[in-house]
């Protein structure tokens, strides 16, 4: 009896002794999966790093642009100058206060534009159109998309009160027609999202100032 006693004590032990070491095993385990997933945590972390940035590259504006979004900014350039250059002539020989008001809001507009298609010529390796140059690969000949040429710029420049009130709408009217039909070239031609984008406003905000010269003129 004593021997059998002695085998029972014996196989308890045993079995205490294996079920202590089932749970130390699992703790082991346990620790080991909670430290490898903050590992793989954290590597999941840097490695979707990277890719945060990604979208900011994709909307470079060396990416994506045409020849088209080329020639347009080369063409704007210029034109838009050209439109300032008028617009500024306003302010001391203007007589009406609408003409006034109408220069003062194309400069305002077109000041910014010279600047942000500078910046994307320069962006993609392009040359900048000099200041005082005349760029018309965007719209064929010289004195074509509604550019003044010398004698009408000498012609505005020496007019003054009503005469300049006309002369300046009327060759701002023929100077927006060229803008828009350069913007309309660019929105069916170029690839650049952020030039198609201002080609659209332009067609918008110059069609509009060309609706209401007319207006002022009698025209409209």
């Amino acid at each position: 009896m004593s021997s059998k006693r002695s085998l029972v004590r014996r196989t308890a032990a045993l079995v205490a002794a294996g079920a202590a070491a089932l749970v130390l095993a699992a703790c082991g385990t346990e620790q080991g999966s909670d430290h490898s997933a903050g590992h793989s945590g954290a590597h999941t972390g840097s490695s979707t790093a990277p890719s945060a940035s990604a979208p900011a590259s994709a909307l470079a504006p060396q990416d994506g642009h045409n020849a088209a979004d080329a020639a347009f900014a080369k063409g704007m350039i210029p034109h838009h100058r050209q439109a300032v250059e008028m617009a500024d002539l306003a302010a001391t020989r203007a007589e009406s206060g609408d003409v006034k008001k109408l220069a003062e809001d194309i400069r305002k507009a077109q000041d910014p534009e010279i600047r942000t298609l500078s910046g994307w010529l320069a962006s993609w390796g392009e040359q900048v159109p000099a200041e005082g140059a005349m760029d018309h690969s965007a719209h064929g000949a010289s004195g074509a998309g509604g550019m003044m040429d010398a004698q009408e710029m000498d012609r505005l420049k020496g007019a003054s009160g009503k005469a300049f009130d006309t002369a300046f709408m009327e060759l701002m009217i023929k100077h927006h027609e060229g803008a828009v039909a350069m913007a309309k070239t660019e929105q069916a031609e170029g690839a650049f999202p952020g030039a198609k984008t201002m080609a659209e406003a332009i067609v918008s905000s110059q069609s509009a100032e060309i609706a209401q010269m007319n207006k002022l003129l009698g025209k409209g």
